[in-house]
């Protein structure tokens, strides 16, 4: 694969991030035997609305977008969701790349949260193995739990 560049979406893109986020986010579905999970149902409006206070980030290879993860600053906390790679280009360390540039949209960020389903073993080791720690736990429904995990911005403690 060629180097891997990270660019800041556009509204434009909304579209493609969203098809790419349904087919990512089957492989979740069928862990959890749940093809109810709202990354599967959710609208090209609510996307596009979340342009307005969140910032995109995308991968592109022919011209195609393959990897996308969603991030904003609330209080001292940078909030990261929805990171996704099209399943052709998993494990080519696209995912730890837009962790990463997620996180570097707010250096000054005193944490870094995101969550993954508690049965996304694969999400959680590479979360881990990037300095995330797990701090809760949430029942969604019958079969969906969410593991929070958290990671301090080691730039930012005060020793």
């Amino acid at each position: 694969m060629n180097e891997i560049i990270i660019e800041k979406a556009s509204i434009e893109n909304a579209e493609e991030i969203l098809s790419l986020q349904k087919i990512a986010y089957v492989s979740e579905a069928k862990i959890i035997d749940d093809f109810t999970i709202p990354p599967l149902h959710q609208t090209l409006e609510e996307i596009q609305s979340e342009f307005r206070h969140q910032i995109f980030l995308k991968v592109e290879l022919n011209d195609a977008i393959i990897g996308s993860v969603r991030t904003f600053l609330e209080g001292k906390t940078c909030y990261i969701g929805k990171l996704i790679v099209h399943p052709k280009n998993q494990n080519t360390g696209i995912g730890k790349k837009l962790l990463h540039a997620a996180e570097k949209q707010f250096p000054d960020a005193e944490r870094y949260e995101l969550f993954t389903g508690q049965k996304s073993k694969r999400n959680l080791y590479i979360y881990e193995k990037n300095g995330y720690q797990i701090f809760k736990n949430k029942r969604i429904s019958e079969k969906l739990f969410l593991v929070f995990l958290e990671k301090i911005n080691s730039i930012k403690q005060v020793y």
